[in-house]
């Protein structure tokens, strides 16, 4: 039970890990955070200070940095991954033979893998041997970390199959300004994550050549219409993608001045090349990777999803962004809820 989650692993130090590490450090958790860069552990070790990914904030003294993955794998039963999806498969690999028992595993990282197309979830279900007592969660919603480090009230998701388990795990998360949901759908959780980096990066483009707010709530909405068509393709339930882990993240990555995505794609749209605008960029745009497994998941599934399509083509075409929104406001003319057979097809007829 809750008593005996013990020391918490948050593995990954950018941002975003940073700062569950030290909301949960505040919380009298004792926390090991795993930092890849030995120099960045042994001076967030001295200073208390992230100062590559999260500069200007002092860490709760409870967070213990430690470079040595496998060390907190055997000390932690709750591990949280904040890792990038690229490197995904190969961190949870070297934590996989030092897992204890009843590891509870909190997926914080939203994508979706290139040349597998699964969720980060769906990742450690190839991984795991069968009949593992391992438990797998979703962690998501709308978060910027440097507003959850000042203390600004944030609300997001957490997802696991097992209602009991995972309503431990919110209470050790939760923190007074940091409210955690539950939910059983999985899927939908992860999808939503994962795909909103996209549209992200569409609204950027957006905001980029100056197309004002009209604009961009039609793209926020047709965004939403989107990733639910391919959510609950998969399986995922139709409502989550009106919470806090769809909407409610969406709206948050598409508008905000702190979003990464949207900024790559504000870029674009201003005629920067794409390896360079990522040349100078620190952290990971999660939507540059998930874009191409969005398109692929989308062809695999016959989802129709052109918002995405387009932003591939943007990316790893070089397709010019001003064609990109021409060609989407001059396709055929639809119904707007043609996919949902009650409200669409039949309607009219």
């Amino acid at each position: 039970m809750i008593d005996n989650l013990g020391p918490v692993g948050v593995i990954g130090a950018g941002a975003w890990g940073t700062t569950i590490a030290h909301t949960l450090a505040a919380n009298g958790l004792q926390v090991h955070l795993w930092v890849f860069e030995k120099d960045l552990c042994e001076t967030i070790r001295k200073t208390r200070e992230n100062n590559v990914y999260l500069p200007g904030f002092t860490l709760h003294e409870n967070v213990h940095a430690n470079s040595a993955v496998e060390e907190i794998a055997q000390a932690c039963r709750l591990l949280v991954m904040v890792v990038p999806s690229h490197v995904y498969r190969g961190v949870a690999g070297s934590l996989l033979p030092h897992l204890q028992r009843d590891a509870v595993i909190v997926n914080a990282t939203k994508g979706i893998e290139n040349d597998t197309l699964l969720t980060m979830s769906g990742i450690w279900q190839e991984l795991l041997p069968k009949g593992s007592g391992v438990r797998i969660l979703c962690l998501s919603g709308p978060s910027f970390a440097h507003e959850v480090m000042r203390g600004i009230p944030t609300a997001v998701t957490l997802a696991g199959p097992d209602m009991e388990i995972t309503l431990e795990v919110q209470k050790a998360l939760s923190a007074p300004r940091f409210r955690i949901y539950t939910s059983l759908d999985v899927t939908g959780v992860e999808v939503a994550g994962a795909s909103k980096n996209v549209i992200a990066l569409a609204a950027g483009v957006c905001d980029g050549l100056s197309f004002g707010y009209n604009a961009r709530a039609a793209l926020i909405t047709r965004g939403l219409a989107e990733i639910s068509r391919l959510g609950v393709k998969m399986g995922a339930h139709p409502l989550t993608f009106s919470g806090l882990a769809g909407i409610g993240d969406l709206l948050l990555t598409c508008t905000g001045d702190l979003s990464r995505n949207r900024t790559v794609g504000m870029q674009l749209a201003k005629g920067r090349k794409l390896k360079d605008i990522l040349g100078q960029m620190r952290q990971v745009a999660e939507g540059v990777v998930t874009a191409k497994s969005i398109h692929m998941l989308a062809q695999k599934m016959e989802v129709e999803m052109p918002i995405c399509e387009q932003v591939y083509r943007v990316l790893y075409e070089e397709k010019d962004p001003l064609l990109v929104v021409s060609e989407l406001l001059e396709r055929d003319l639809k119904h707007e809820m043609e996919h949902d057979p009650e409200i669409g097809m039949n309607q009219g007829k």
